[in-house]
């Protein structure tokens, strides 16, 4: 997801950690009520714009961006293993020659800013699309992109590039100073045929006002979800037509010469919860990647985005709930929910709603959600609310588990009470068993048992300092969490490598630890930043330290179950940040806008330095 950077924020400790072996982690945690959500067809474009019309003054279209932990964006996330004796996988640690995008679902891309295919790599580098032949590696070819926040999907010979772009200015769309802050963007589409890098060419591109949420590709089907302000909400001129209301797809052939015009989807394809929660509008566009552009299906939803997941015939986007404030400081502060949308995905020529759901509070990236055997379970974080001189009780973490049952999506098992005046840093759901980290002055890890969706329990608990913000599995019961290192206060120190033995989920134990002083890294936020080569045990994430002994650039840490946790090396790009770490047939690459270099499996020491033209 696009990355907006959160501020800090600091939650005092209010109260026990919970029990183990219930339900409920405690026994004073309540249930939220959930109510039931289903979503409504507007039918015609006549009753939608009727809608907008009569609800463009309520509220905003959608909530603020999710609150989170310091200092971190929402978006992507983190896998884990399962309470019965079942070895753990580590998606994208396969034995074969090559890496490939560090994803949460073994069989769905997610977009990136790197693509491999055989020898051949495509990235995307100071805002120019660069094949690269590994073997040098040598440049083979480039092209000059449009916009910025570029990330990729390869198919075959033909990538989709997905980019943010301004709006094209007209006297019909030119807008005010005054509200220009309104304004999101557009979302821009680029079909790229790569079956020759050293010329490399544009054959379509399909802009849509609106934010990028997320994208993920199953097989030959790319689908695109992105998050609309409509135009109506703030110019009145507009409110009485449709394209007021939905966004339009404009697709040029060759990038160039007159577009044509379609709506974003169908007036009877958009749908819209029974109860009023914004005039936003949500879009997902399915993509034929071997027919190319158009989209060949489109839904929307009256309804914002900020999380989406996606297993292997589901697609799932989340977003907060709007509520209304309280009308007297004295009324009893609202309490949060975040809104949940499925939609069916085993076509792969279409994309189909089915149901929505809610949990309490908000979620902290696409690892909160994870669907097995036909449930979806999701880790939320509900936060103090002050509204006058009251506030709710101190904050408290969610495992919910929810079923799709006519149309909507019910909870049928729920844990509560993790973490109490913490919030959660990181979370895998791996098999029967969910991993969540809190954190506010010590990192409880909690093992979650949900071999029976209807009733979830906590099995474990592990307390340490610091805490881990990204958790990768690497079989053998062994989970690995990336994060900082910390004081007893809570106050960060640097990078920190923690290995976790959940063998036996009622006793997680930490077996090693490595830090790096006065350091962070990208990992921590982006799992696309992330690396783990298990033929040499061997993770590899970016680095920069700061203060007298500063470095920016990637580090590998050898990790093994006896041996423990050992810095192997460091690559450094003559001062630029590193960006990916990935393996091509057999070989150690690391990427920057700078350029590309091949390094040591051993060491990370460069071996070959290819610098990118401006």
């Amino acid at each position: 997801m696009r990355r907006i950077a959160l501020a800090a924020a600091a939650l005092a400790l209010l109260g026990a950690l919970p029990a183990l072996g219930g339900g409920e982690a405690d026994g004073a945690a309540k249930r939220p009520k959930l109510g039931k959500v289903r979503l409504k067809s507007f039918g015609s474009c006549a009753a939608m714009v009727r809608y907008g019309r009569t609800h463009v003054g309520r509220g905003p279209g959608a909530a603020p961006p999710l609150p989170g932990p310091p200092p971190r964006p929402f978006g992507r996330g983190v896998p884990m293993p399962p309470v019965a004796p079942t070895p753990l996988s580590a998606p994208g640690a396969q034995e074969d020659s090559s890496s490939g995008t560090n994803v949460q679902e073994v069989g769905v891309d997610e977009p990136d800013i790197v693509k491999t295919a055989g020898s051949r790599i495509f990235a995307v580098a100071g805002g120019r699309l660069r094949a690269v032949d590994a073997g040098g590696p040598r440049l083979l070819g480039s092209l000059e992109l449009e916009g910025w926040g570029h990330e990729l999907f390869l198919r075959g010979e033909r990538l989709l590039v997905i980019s943010h772009d301004e709006p094209v200015r007209t006297p019909e769309t030119a807008r005010p100073a005054d509200v220009a802050f309104y304004d999101q963007g557009v979302t821009m589409l680029t079909e790229v045929d790569v079956s020759d890098p050293a010329a490399m060419r544009v054959l379509r591109t399909e802009r849509i006002r609106g934010i990028h949420v997320d994208s993920r590709l199953t097989g030959r089907t790319a689908r695109v979800v992105i998050w609309t302000r409509p135009l109506a909400t703030y110019e009145p001129a507009l409110r009485p037509a449709v394209r007021g209301w939905l966004p339009r797809r404009a697709l040029r052939k060759r990038g160039r010469g007159r577009p044509t015009f379609r709506r974003a989807a169908p007036c009877r394809r958009v749908m819209r919860p029974a109860s009023f929660s914004g005039t936003d509008v949500l879009t997902v566009l399915t993509i034929d990647l071997d027919k190319g552009l158009p989209a060949v299906d489109s839904d929307a939803i009256m309804s914002g985005g900020q999380v989406v997941y996606a297993a292997e015939r589901s697609l799932y986007v989340a977003t907060q709930k709007w509520t209304p404030l309280p009308e007297s400081p004295d009324a009893e502060p609202p309490r949060s929910f975040t809104s949940v949308h499925r939609f069916a995905t085993g076509d792969p020529d279409s994309t189909t709603y089915r149901a929505s759901g809610e949990v309490p509070g908000y979620l902290l990236n696409q690892f909160s959600l994870s669907e097995h055997e036909g449930v979806l379970r999701a880790a939320s974080t509900e936060e103090p609310l002050w509204w006058g001189a009251r506030q709710t009780p101190e904050s408290q973490s969610f495992v919910t588990v929810l079923d799709e049952r006519n149309g909507a999506l019910m909870r049928v098992g729920q844990v509560g009470g993790l973490g109490r005046g913490e919030r959660i840093f990181a979370v895998r759901f791996i098999g029967d068993a969910g991993y969540v980290v809190t954190f506010r002055q010590v990192d409880p890890l909690y093992v979650v048992d949900l071999e029976r969706p209807a009733d979830p329990r906590v099995r474990g608990e592990l307390k340490i300092r610091g805490y881990s913000a990204y958790l990768h599995p690497l079989g053998e019961g062994l989970l690995l969490g990336v994060g900082q290192d910390a004081t007893e206060g809570g106050a960060q120190l640097g990078t920190q490598l923690s290995l976790f033995d959940v063998s036996d989920p009622s006793r997680p134990a930490r077996l090693h630890q490595a830090a790096v002083a006065d350091s962070s890294s990208g990992a921590e936020f982006d799992h696309h930043a992330f690396l783990w080569w298990a033929p040499r045990n061997l993770a590899v994430l970016p680095l920069t330290v700061y203060g007298r002994d500063s470095f920016d650039g990637a580090a590998g840490f050898r990790v093994e179950r006896s041996a423990g946790i050992a810095e192997v090396g460091r690559a450094s790009h003559r001062g630029a940040a590193v960006l990916r770490s990935f393996v091509v047939e057999g070989r150690l690459f690391t990427l920057s806008d700078a350029g590309i270099e091949a390094n040591s499996l051993d060491t990370l020491a460069e071996e070959v330095w290819l610098p990118f033209p401006g």
